[in-house]
């Protein structure tokens, strides 16, 4: 292989040494291209020289490389770096190109620099994704034991893209979650199928705008096969000014032509209907009970992934073999603890107001009616970074169902702020603790004394986690032992 056989022009500079930049760096070691590295923590510098090779021309701090980013062609950033970056900025207007470490690994397989090119099946919206992937993974899996073609989730779940490029054995069927951020950086990126799931205020602090936002997203329309979110108005509207045509689309009503939808609790496609008696007959593929998670946003992420599966050339018995094998992870309205007739529930990965939504209408509170006869309702812990997003409209939709809202968090008064305009006469509890332990106790202490049997407390944030804790998967995991450790409470 010589440098002219791979599509990037060097040398290459990669801003930011961490889990993005080592990547990028593990890929281009293996490619004749020389390339440094802006990172101002010497530590992640010295890493990647463990792995660079001959060609790694050396780490550099972010200044240094700001005034000479015109001696590198090509920067490769990770996804988290904002397009506003002096770096990045300064690239730019040295007229280098700038794209992100994703749009490198599909450069690189498409030039096949990793062996025959792989097939992408792309996934991104607002909510939704990690199901979504792995649902659609676990299909290419069982298709796969017909087609020989090995499958594996990756990107935001699973392994990074670039591991899945050079892992042993091949991988064939690249079945990637892609976030905004990723998307924004990426130029020539053309799935063989990709879908959006929905659309919703996410991010706006650092796209600037939800039309930046949502306009990274409907990159995927520009995939070989492109499906579409057909309940979703906003999704609707990108698609349309994405000038595509024959988008497929998935929705919870009965199903149109080209699209995979519901009919009598079973998901069926009008994508490529069989003839019958001179009539187009929708393929039944699987009844939606048994499909976790349970509720309108699994049956949704099904959709999806039955859709994009279907382009693909999965069998109806694939699909339903794949759906009902899969089993959602943590933290995605997991009940983890159940005393006194009050069901807790875990959906910390609802980061934004959308996602809260979706995790408020599928909660088990507020369908009914608990002990002594009073309707069973929802005890909401919310809170954290809001990222820019509004959080009235959620307030007002569920302001009713609430008995009570528990808000910890970096943003929490603009919650509550949305509470008191909605929900005037429900107590609402406020922590400024910034103790990730002692914020969760003292606002699961605040929902047990407020849930009545039959209700349910729901943690489902509206808000990023990175102001407290380490992460959403930190977030639920206090919340689970805090109301585990209620019992305990109890007995003494």
């Amino acid at each position: 292989m010589t440098a002219t056989d791979v599509p990037v022009a060097g040398p290459v500079l990669l801003a930011g040494a961490g889990v993005s930049g080592l990547g990028a760096a593990k890929l281009l070691a293996q490619t004749p291209v020389s390339f440094a590295v802006a990172d101002d923590d010497a530590g992640k510098l010295a890493r990647i020289a463990e792995i660079a090779g001959p060609n790694f021309l050396g780490g550099l701090t972010t200044e240094e490389t700001g005034r000479t980013a015109g001696d590198y062609p090509t920067v490769v950033t990770s996804p988290g770096w904002r397009p506003d970056s002096p770096l990045l900025s300064a690239a730019r207007d040295a007229g280098c190109e700038v794209f992100g470490d994703v749009e490198l690994c599909f450069r690189l397989d498409r030039a096949g620099v990793f062996g025959p090119p792989r097939d992408w099946l792309v996934v991104t919206g607002t909510n939704g994704k990690t199901t979504t992937t792995g649902m659609l993974a676990a299909i290419m899996q069982e298709t796969g034991s017909y087609t020989g073609k090995r499958a594996i989730a990756c990107g935001n779940i699973g392994v990074a893209v670039g591991d899945a490029l050079t892992t042993e054995p091949r991988v064939d069927v690249l079945v990637a979650e892609l976030s905004s951020f990723q998307l924004h950086w990426s130029d020539t990126l053309t799935p063989d199928a990709g879908v959006l799931l929905n659309l919703a205020e996410d991010h706006i602090d650092w796209h600037g705008s939800f039309d930046a936002y949502a306009s990274s997203k409907a990159k995927v329309f520009e995939s070989s096969v492109a499906v579409a979110g057909s309940d979703d108005p906003k999704v609707l509207r990108y698609a349309e000014q994405s000038g595509r045509n024959g988008i497929i689309g998935f929705t919870l009503r009965e199903p149109e032509a080209g699209q995979v939808g519901i009919v009598d609790g079973t998901i069926v496609s009008r994508i490529g209907e069989k003839i019958s008696g001179g009539a187009r007959v929708p393929v039944e593929i699987t009844p939606v009970d048994g499909i976790e998670p349970a509720g309108q946003a699994g049956v949704l992420d099904a959709l999806a992934a039955a859709a994009v599966a279907v382009t693909q050339g999965a069998a109806p018995e694939h699909i339903h073999r794949g759906l009902h094998g899969y089993h959602v992870s943590g933290h995605r309205g997991a009940v983890v603890h159940s005393s006194g007739g009050v069901t807790w529930v875990d959906n910390s990965k609802a980061t934004n107001p959308h996602a809260a939504d979706s995790a408020l209408r599928g909660a088990i509170g507020g369908a009914g009616h608990g002990a002594g006869g009073h309707e069973s309702k929802i005890v909401w812990v919310a809170g954290g970074q809001l990222k820019g997003a509004d959080v009235d409209e959620l307030v007002a939709q569920h302001a009713r169902r609430f008995r009570a809202v528990a808000l910890l968090g970096v943003d929490r008064e603009e919650i509550a702020r949305a509470v008191d305009k909605h929900a005037p006469d429900i107590p609402v509890f406020s922590t400024d603790s910034t103790d990730p332990h002692e914020a969760m106790r003292a606002a699961v202490d605040f929902a047990a004394q407020h849930a009545r049997p039959g209700d349910a407390v729901i943690l489902a944030p509206a808000a990023a986690s990175l102001d407290m804790y380490s992460g959403m998967a930190q977030r639920g995991n206090i919340f689970a032992a805090s109301a585990r450790a209620l019992d305990g409470k109890h007995d003494a």
